[in-house]
C-alpha cells in the first residue's frame, strides 16, 4: 500500500506544480520517476511518452498509466491515474468557479500571456533532453529529419487546406517504428 500511496503523491505532485499539459510535465516526470523514484530509464520514459502521444487520451495521463501500471499492475496504473489528475479536477473546479468573473480583466489576461511563453520554455526542455536520448546516430537522425520534414510540409499544406493536409500523430509513430526496424535491420534488441 506504502508504493501504491507513494505513486499517487508523486504524480499528484507533478500534476499539481507542472502547467502547460503533457509536454512541459516531461522534465518534473523525468526528475521525479527516473531520478528520485527509479521506477523508469530515461529511454522508458521517452517510450512511454511516444506510446501515450499515440494512444487515447491525455499525453500525461497516459504516461502516468503505463509507469503505475509497470510497477504495480493494474491497480498501480489506477493510483497513478489518479494521482496525476486529482489536483487538475481541483484547481479546474476552483477556477471555474471564479474565472468567469476574471477573465476579462487585463491583468489575468496578461498573467496568461506569461505562462504561455513560460510554458513554450519548458516544451523546448523537454525537447532538448528527448532528443539527447533519441537521436543517437545516423538511422534515428534520418527518421527525425523525415518525420520533421513530412510534419513541416503538412503543416504547411493544412495552412491552406485544413481538411487535406490533416494527420494524425499516429502516422508519424507508425511510419517513425516501421523506419527504425528498417534502417536498424530488425536485427532485436538493441544492445545496452
Amino acid at each position: 500500500m506504502k508504493k501504491l500511496w507513494d505513486m499517487f503523491l508523486t504524480f499528484a505532485r507533478i500534476g499539481g506544480l507542472t502547467f502547460g499539459g503533457g509536454y512541459a510535465m516531461l522534465p518534473m516526470l523525468q526528475r521525479e520517476v527516473v531520478e528520485k523514484q527509479g521506477w523508469a530509464t530515461e529511454e522508458e520514459l521517452a517510450d512511454y511518452y511516444a506510446i501515450g502521444q499515440c494512444t487515447p487520451g491525455v499525453i500525461a495521463v497516459n504516461t502516468a498509466t503505463f509507469i503505475g501500471y509497470r510497477q504495480a499492475g493494474i491497480i498501480g496504473g489506477i493510483f497513478a491515474t489518479l494521482g496525476v489528475v486529482f489536483p487538475s479536477i481541483v484547481i479546474i473546479t476552483v477556477i471555474a468557479a471564479f474565472l468567469t468573473n476574471f477573465a476579462d480583466l487585463k491583468v489575468i489576461q496578461y498573467a496568461f500571456e506569461g505562462i504561455r511563453v513560460c510554458v513554450c520554455v519548458l516544451i523546448f526542455n523537454a525537447v532538448q533532453k528527448l532528443w539527447k536520448k533519441s537521436v543517437i546516430d545516423q538511422p534515428t537522425m534520418f527518421i527525425f529529419l523525415l518525420v520533421f520534414l513530412v510534419s513541416a510540409g503538412l503543416a504547411v499544406g493544412q495552412s491552406f487546406y485544413p481538411d487535406l493536409f490533416s494527420v494524425s500523430p499516429i502516422v508519424y509513430v507508425v511510419i517513425a517504428g516501421v523506419a527504425g526496424v528498417i534502417l536498424h535491420g530488425g536485427n532485436g534488441r538493441k544492445e545496452a
